[in-house]
């Protein structure tokens, strides 16, 4: 099993971070340890120009697409 993460855009597009994130293409071996990873590393993420993300296992989505602005409130 690996998770990962899709980058998006706010229309749902797939977007690549503008800047280097570091971590973004790692596959994780459990659901807990991308969450940890998007957890610690979003608000990066935001500022590379990625809206929301949504979560793969194995390339089916698990969950998403979930903003990253929500976390500014």
């Amino acid at each position: 099993m690996a998770f990962t993460w899709r980058y998006e855009n706010t229309s749902g597009a797939e977007v690549e971070p503008v800047v280097a994130v570091e971590g973004e293409r790692t596959n994780h071996s459990t659901q807990g340890d991308a969450e940890t990873w998007i957890g610690e590393n979003w608000p990066t993420l935001l500022a590379a120009e990625v809206d929301q993300v949504t979560l793969l296992e194995d390339g089916e989505v698990i969950y998403g697409p979930m903003s990253l602005h929500d976390g500014l409130d």
